[in-house]
């Protein structure tokens, strides 16, 4: 009886402890099975949805994100290379403004906010929301995919090229997009951290000059 009871508590002790038995949910890879081989979805990571956003099969959804996602990346590019070049000390000629603000006095970055007009701003934010509601966006309703905003009129020859060379030309833009956007971030955090967005020169002992 005493050794039925110790063998007894042994094995609730044991599977107490053991490992519990782990009911795998295979409920996202299956919902997101039909986005496996889209665009984006490559070595090493390969489909990789970790908050689950596209969920359901859901082929709008997945569309409007991918918009999103290519939209942000050129933004960011865009948004890198102005960063090198005004760094580089680049600036347009003339002045911003009327008053004589000239544009090599605005700094590099975000400190460059502080020395742009209010006018200027509010020109910029106009134009931007210009281009979100009139240019930027499928006008025609014949895009190939989302962010093809050629509208009829703009091609550079993208229909001359065979269907594997239109998705490799796309994969490259959304993969350097990607990079784009941390590379904006990272920018951004270094200089409100140490004043220097290169963290490469920093390393090697160099300082970036803000111009």
């Amino acid at each position: 009886m005493k050794s039925d009871l110790i063998s007894s508590i042994l094995i609730v002790s044991t599977a107490a402890f053991s490992p519990a038995k782990t009911i795998t949910s295979k409920v996202s890879s299956n919902l997101n099975s039909q986005f496996a081989n889209e665009l984006g979805a490559q070595p090493p990571a390969g489909f990789w949805d970790p908050l689950n956003l596209v969920r359901f099969d859901d082929q709008e959804r997945f569309d409007r994100l991918r918009y999103v996602e290519v939209k942000h990346g050129r933004i960011s590019m865009l948004a890198v290379l102005g960063h090198i070049i005004t760094t580089a000390g680049y600036r347009l000629p003339g002045d911003i403004d009327k008053s004589g603000t000239a544009f090599t006095s605005i700094k590099t970055g975000l400190k460059g906010i502080d020395d742009i007009p209010q006018s200027g701003l509010i020109q910029i934010i106009a134009f931007i929301g210009f281009l979100e509601v009139f240019v930027m966006k499928d006008v025609t309703g014949k895009a190939e995919f989302p962010g093809d905003f050629r509208n009829g009129f703009i091609d550079f020859g993208w229909d001359s090229f065979t269907e594997e060379e239109k998705f490799s030309k796309r994969a490259i833009e959304l993969n350097n997009g990607r990079a784009a956007m941390m590379g904006i971030l990272g920018l951004m955090v270094h200089e409100q951290i140490s004043g220097q967005p290169y963290i490469i020169n920093t390393l090697f002992g160099l300082k970036t000059p803000l111009f």
